[in-house]
């Protein structure tokens, strides 16, 4: 099983897409906001497939990336191993991480090259999410756009061909 994960940063902050506007005039969300709330989402892609696996944490650090490898092991028990590729954030090399990885030999991780986001398609992922739920809307809280990002992404919890043109790679 081939999966390529990453994490985004999600907030409740509405960002400004491509659209149309007058020559010169920047398009604006119109925002009132008390506050910034932002948590991370973490991601992994079943390239084949189409399958993402996600959930949401308070913050990225090495203890957030082994639940979300467990969520991910649980979602393939039936694979006999895993390779994950993914980025070179510090967390993904900690070393209570390749302590407790090694206590689970089913699951392997692969690294990209440094600075290489366009080798992962899971960056295309978090771009269909932003373009869809995140531009040119503002919504008040953070758990109402969770509530979107669900909305939107439940169909992608299980193989689907949307997702899979989405995240294409031309090499």
């Amino acid at each position: 099983m081939l999966l390529f994960e990453d994490e985004c940063s999600f907030s409740n902050t509405a960002g400004v897409g491509y659209n149309w506007s007058p020559k010169g005039a920047q398009p604006a969300v119109v925002c009132k906001q008390r506050k910034q709330e932002r948590l991370t989402l973490m991601g992994s892609l079943n390239y084949e497939t189409g399958q993402a696996t996600v959930d949401f944490h308070e913050k990225g650090n090495q203890a957030s990336f082994r639940k979300h490898i467990r969520r991910v092991l649980r979602a393939y028990r039936d694979s006999p191993k895993i390779i994950m590729v993914l980025d070179n954030v510090r967390y993904h090399h900690a070393k209570a991480l390749k302590s407790w990885l090694s206590r689970h030999p089913k699951i392997d991780l692969v690294y990209l090259p440094p600075y290489s986001p366009n080798l992962n398609p899971v960056e295309r992922m978090w771009w269909y999410m932003r373009k869809r739920i995140t531009h040119n809307r503002f919504l008040k809280t953070l758990d109402e756009r969770k509530a979107e990002f669900w909305k939107m992404f439940s169909r992608f919890l299980e193989p689907n061909d949307e997702l899979t043109r989405v995240c294409e790679i031309d090499y």
